[in-house]
């Protein structure tokens, strides 16, 4: 059975392994050079270290897909909102196992303190992505045309939220 969990520095080599797959084959990233094994303990770091959830799934010891949140953008009155990030291995698509890792992010959001979870999806073509992300309650809230270039095209992102916890109504409490 799937399970969710805290990543570890030992899901590295895996993660690493599963993102080089989407920037190499997959229009869900807009990279076109895959992170080095240490970029992408770095980029981990950097999450942790702000409190934001970096998650992995896994099944019979193998991890099939990573999730996490980083700061929408990297100025501190950015760190209500964050940008989620969710890769699954190619061989575990349509499973389900993306909604139960974003499901599990979500919740870990908002224990985190994050009150709006934003989806920059890469190709608006991606309607797993989208699917998925629609299916968690995210909401659409636009389409940036042909502002990507990969395989030789011009690429769209989609814009979805969703809000978490309290959201905007009520002030942060560290505010």
């Amino acid at each position: 059975m799937p399970l969710v969990r805290p990543s570890t520095a030992a899901d590295l080599p895996a993660i690493t392994a599963i993102y080089a797959h989407h920037v190499l084959h997959g229009t869900g990233t807009f990279e076109t050079t895959p992170p080095t094994g240490p970029e992408m303990a770095a980029r981990r770091e950097d999450v942790l270290g702000k409190g934001l959830p970096w998650l992995v799934i896994e099944d019979a010891g193998q991890v099939l897909g990573y999730a996490y949140c980083q700061w929408f953008k990297p100025r501190p009155a950015y760190r209500y909102s964050a940008e989620d990030s969710i890769y699954l291995h190619p061989d575990a698509a349509g499973r389900g196992l993306g909604r139960q890792l974003l499901t599990e992010l979500v919740a870990r959001a908002e224990a985190a303190g994050i009150r709006k979870l934003i989806a920059v999806i890469g190709d608006s073509a991606n309607a797993g992505s989208i699917g998925v992300h629609r299916a968690l309650g995210f909401t659409p809230v636009g389409t940036i045309a042909g502002c990507g270039w990969k395989f030789g095209r011009w690429l769209d992102i989609v814009l979805m939220e969703r809000v978490v916890g309290d959201g905007a109504a009520t002030a942060p409490e560290a505010a």
